[in-house]
């Protein structure tokens, strides 16, 4: 099962946006992908909307995409949260990750993708090598919040393509 997630609870976000367009791209490839907003998701206690979340969506998935904000130099504590407020760590250990930050700025979060990456492998989840950083992400996006920059869509083609074979165990065919 795979799950985005929008890792941001910052209402009207061009993070989730940017996760709705993974959404579309997956399902154009043929794979249905669970989408999680953290907008109205409260990470500090274990209630029981939050166990729903843990039972219905992080327990079953084995393939994440997380879709990451530059927020002072890393990723939103929103998203650390949902980590810390999860039941046991070991929900989470054993599974797949593929990284995206996004950014206004030119290094499209870069150094966020390096420490979610950290706290990723902390939680025994394999991270994919291609961490896209998209920045400029308020010049890619129309005024629908779709991608309008056609180096960008090959770009994120290109990149679940190899999720998808390295997070399936298929060999890339040799072209």
């Amino acid at each position: 099962m795979y799950t985005i997630i929008s890792g941001t609870n910052r209402i009207g976000s061009n993070t989730l946006k940017v996760a709705k367009e993974y959404q579309l791209i997956l399902k154009e490839k043929g794979i249905e992908a669970g989408l999680l907003s953290l907008e109205n998701v409260n990470v500090l206690v274990r209630d029981a909307a939050f166990i729903k979340i843990e039972n219905d969506i992080i327990i079953p998935t084995d393939r994440y995409i997380f879709i990451t904000p530059e927020y002072n130099g890393s990723f939103p504590g929103v998203l650390k949260m949902l980590f810390d407020t999860t039941m046991l760590p070991s929900i989470w250990w054993h599974k797949k990750a593929l990284i995206v930050g996004v950014s206004t700025g030119r290094a499209g979060n870069l150094r966020g993708n390096d420490h979610l990456s950290a706290v990723l492998n902390n939680l025994k989840i394999t991270v994919h090598p291609n961490q896209l950083p998209i920045s400029v992400i308020d010049k890619l996006l129309d005024e629908n919040g779709n991608f309008a920059d056609q180096n960008a869509i090959k770009t994120i083609h290109h990149q679940l393509d190899d999720f998808i074979i390295w997070s399936e165990g298929h060999k890339r065919p040799v072209k």
